[in-house]
């Protein structure tokens, strides 16, 4: 009997899914020919980084670029949902739009980032978008060799404080 429930409580663990915190850290990137709307061209990077800070939270920071020249830039320190990332705001955004909600999880080959409806669009520009964005490939997923930069930068020190604070789960 006791055999039986030590089996069943290793099946438990096995079949439960790995924990984001560690499974999705990292600096994901993809470098890309972009466009105006005059025609012409130019390369443009998206970005990326996912940094524990515990066992249950990781910060995150992403720089998408898109057409025209626009871009989305959001950072912040998201709770391990099951196999997921879930960044939540408390306070609605500065116009009024609903309270920013962002899931960052693995899709297919690729990391997504998603913010449903649009609730983070007052991060990006006009062409931009967080909503079902899984165009950061897994295979491009490197280990962070600037920690001590990206620790001593002003976007993680704001994410970690606004955390702290309680302006975000």
């Amino acid at each position: 009997m006791r055999k039986a429930i030590i089996l069943l409580g290793l099946a438990a663990i096995a079949a439960a899914p790995a924990s984001p915190v560690n499974s999705l850290a990292g600096r994901y990137s993809k470098h890309f020919q972009n466009g105006m709307v005059d025609g012409s061209k130019f390369w443009s990077d998206d970005v990326v980084e996912i940094v524990p800070v515990d066992a249950t939270h990781a910060y995150f920071r992403a720089d998408l670029a898109f057409y025209n020249g626009h871009s989305c830039g959001i950072t912040g320190i998201a709770k391990a949902v099951g196999d997921k990332f879930v960044y939540t705001e408390k306070q609605p955004m500065y116009d009024g739009g609903p309270t920013c909600r962002l899931t960052i999880s693995a899709k297919g080959k690729s990391l997504l980032l998603d913010d449903g409806e649009g609730s983070c669009r007052g991060y990006c520009g006009a062409r931009g978008s967080l909503s079902n964005f899984d165009f950061i490939p897994f295979a491009s997923k490197r280990p962070i060799t600037y920690m001590a930069r990206l620790k001593g930068s002003s976007q993680y020190s704001s994410a970690i404080a606004d955390w702290k604070a309680g302006k975000t789960e």
